[in-house]
């Protein structure tokens, strides 16, 4: 198996993800992602939040969440009829719980988090099974079409 390619699986309503623990993993599932929602026709001011969501997270668990020889899980899912996208990033260091603190001005990091919290209309973290740990976070999307992207 080359470790370099993520293992994709698709359904309908969601999308697994198991990509490489490093940034250009995080890359690629942030346009993976973008596939994904135009693909199921999520309007593209929600899909930019969406992505940026993406970014952060899975950035996140690449960095942070990394575990030499490990690969991170990143998720979109669509619920409640297409309502509510539901993006997740789990990792195998459960003990790196992640705070929303505000940097330096002059940091070239650390806002991700203040990012989520200001685009997601609810986040939040699920721990277990051990080692693992979820970040995720939720979209109002009001109703999706299930055509193509729209405006």
């Amino acid at each position: 198996m080359n470790h370099d390619f993520p293992d994709l699986l698709t359904r309908p309503s969601s999308m697994q993800m198991k990509l490489p623990s490093s940034r250009a993993g995080a890359r690629l599932g942030r346009e993976l992602a973008a596939a994904w929602l135009r693909d199921h026709g999520v309007h593209r001011e929600q899909a930019a939040d969406a992505l940026q969501i993406v970014a952060e997270l899975a950035a996140n668990a690449a960095v942070h969440g990394r575990v030499p020889g490990r690969k991170f899980l990143l998720v979109l899912q669509l619920q409640e009829d297409g309502h509510v996208l539901r993006i997740e990033a789990t990792d195998t260091r459960a003990e790196a719980v992640p705070v929303p603190r505000v940097p330096p001005p002059d940091s070239e990091h650390g806002r991700g988090l203040l990012i989520v919290t200001a685009l997601a209309d609810r986040w939040g973290l699920t721990e277990g099974p051990a080692p693992r740990k979820t970040v995720w976070a939720e979209l109002d999307l009001g109703r999706v079409s299930s055509g193509s992207a729209s405006e």
